[in-house]
């Protein structure tokens, strides 16, 4: 197993897999092993060094070095560039974690005690009702995951599903014409859903065998139209489906946030669709998945299959720039040094943009959500037409049963992107369906994408000079901010376009060579 060595900064011990280790005159161990093993950080050349240390960067790294928080307040992380370091590390590289953070995972955390949740949103309590602060352990930025979804597949690549434990979240469902609708889980249930008419089910029938039968590569399965040229729209025209079943199976199924998807070739669509009739047929009620004590648990089990190298509470002064392309990164005046970068959008302001902004509103309920069958864990998709929006609006919801919650209490999340000047008024739909709400925090954040793909840019002086600071840096390679949607998918195609940018290659998992790696009986 791997370990995480762990110098902590505001304890002063030191900790080998969460063991401390101190000397006989209960005094740090700084000198014989934290400063060591910063003199080794220093001295090595890394082939990656990540910013931050969010779910996209972190997971899987090799060891070294972590300065980690008070054992008072545990804030764990899942952000997405976990995965991508994981995946650095398992073909060989060798990965550097610096975080300006004394936590892990920053906008995406997950946070426990519940006091510190009161705390970071400066709301006084929790009362006593709430029962125990540690019983909780709520993410800001709750996801779930597809069960044949491609983040469960570099999970299970990793071997850390060994160390995690999972909960089929029990419904899926939808919003239309004010009421919450199941999504069919089996045939019973469609022929039984009033989501569409009796005639309306006959041709999403065909349409779903189409589907199924689909083959990218086997032009007899196409029906004589063109994937790649084809718009979805078409497609739908093709089967004759009306406006309710387009909007439920584009939505629902496919799992768009906007209608853009329908002006574009219909094989995005087709392929999403089966993804989820994939993911359904596993657990046959529910396509998603999410873990036993949140989505803090992922990089725990991943740091312990492979260890982790981590410098927490560390800022950082300067990324050093040879020649046009990335040479490190000074850190409270130390220099380590890298082959390539990998940040997320706040460490490298002037070269990412802002393209939106996404509300999310974190409710504590003490009840499950009205007409979802009593689920203690649903989704539900509020579709933009219903509400004459842009985007869609998601409602999540996890409870004590997976252990993020004191008993008999839940944590629901109402996200959506921004499109007016008042956030809140517009996840209204959403929070009435959670009616009543002992507690909410609310919170919007930008949207950032990066300004470009970090292999091709070169640096410019005159730019560098009149932007005080690099304009193009070669060979670093910038994360895009969460959106709305209450699943992965997104995040893990961000995931696949950076492994491009950096490698070269696409991924793909029968390419990768996981390193040899000793596991011990513990």
């Amino acid at each position: 197993m791997g370990q995480m060595h762990v110098y902590d900064d505001t304890q002063k011990t030191c900790t080998v897999r969460g063991l401390p280790v101190t000397s006989r005159r209960g005094t740090s161990l700084l000198s014989e092993a934290g400063s060591q093993l910063l003199v080794q950080a220093i001295m090595q050349e890394y082939d990656v060094i990540v910013l931050g240390t969010g779910l996209k960067m972190v997971q899987l790294c090799p060891s070294i070095l972590t300065f980690t928080p008070p054992p008072v307040m545990m804030i764990r992380w899942y952000s997405s560039e976990c995965i991508l370091s994981g995946i650095m590390s398992v073909g060989g590289k060798k990965v550097l974690h610096i975080d300006r953070n004394p936590y892990y995972g920053g906008e995406s955390a997950s946070i426990s005690p519940l006091e510190e949740l009161y705390k970071k949103f400066q709301v006084s309590g929790p009362p006593k009702s709430m029962g125990h602060g540690r019983d909780w352990n709520v993410d800001l930025i709750p996801k779930f995951l597809l069960a044949n979804g491609q983040l469960v597949k570099m999970l299970l690549y990793t071997e850390v599903t060994r160390y995690l434990d999972f909960k089929v979240v029990e419904g899926s469902f939808v919003y239309k014409a004010g009421r919450v609708h199941k999504v069919p889980s089996t045939e019973a249930e469609a022929l039984a859903s009033d989501l569409m008419g009796m005639f309306d089910k006959r041709r999403f029938r065909k349409f779903l065998y189409f589907v199924l039968n689909f083959e990218e590569s086997d032009v007899r399965t196409h029906q004589d139209l063109d994937p790649k040229r084809t718009s979805t729209r078409e497609l739908f025209r093709h089967f004759d489906l009306g406006p309710d079943v387009m909007e439920f199976t584009g939505h629902a199924l496919a799992l768009h946030h906007t209608d853009d998807y329908l002006e574009q070739p219909f094989l995005q669509t087709v392929n999403r669709i089966r993804l989820y009739t994939e993911s359904l047929a596993r657990f046959s009620h529910s396509p998603y998945l999410y873990p036993l004590y949140g989505l803090g648990e992922l990089p725990q089990g991943l740091s312990a299959v492979y260890g982790g190298t981590y410098m927490l509470n560390r800022e950082v002064q300067e990324i050093v720039m040879e020649n046009g392309k990335v040479a490190g990164v000074k850190s409270d005046g130390q220099v380590f040094r890298c082959k390539q970068l990998i940040c997320d959008p706040s460490y490298v302001p002037n070269r990412v943009k802002k393209v939106g902004r996404v509300i999310r509103v974190i409710c504590l309920l003490n009840h499950p959500i009205k007409h979802t069958h009593d689920a203690n864990s649903c989704q539900i998709i509020i579709p933009q037409t219903q509400l004459n929006r842009k985007s869609d609006i998601y409602v999540c919801m996890v409870s004590y049963a997976h252990n993020v919650a004191a008993e008999g209490k839940y944590v629901a999340m109402v996200s959506t992107t921004v499109e007016t000047s008042n956030p809140e008024s517009e996840v209204k739909p959403g929070l009435e369906l959670l009616e009543p709400i002992l507690q909410k925090f609310v919170s919007v954040s930008n949207i950032m994408v990066p300004l470009d793909d970090g292999r091709r840019s070169q640096w410019s002086p005159l730019l560098a000079l009149a932007l005080r600071g690099p304009w193009c840096m070669r060979g670093v390679f910038i994360s895009k901010s969460y959106d709305a949607a209450t699943h992965f998918e997104t995040e893990c195609e961000d995931i696949k376009d950076m492994y491009h940018r950096i490698t070269g290659s696409e991924f793909n998992f029968s390419s990768l060579r996981r390193e040899q790696c000793t596991l011990s009986d513990e």
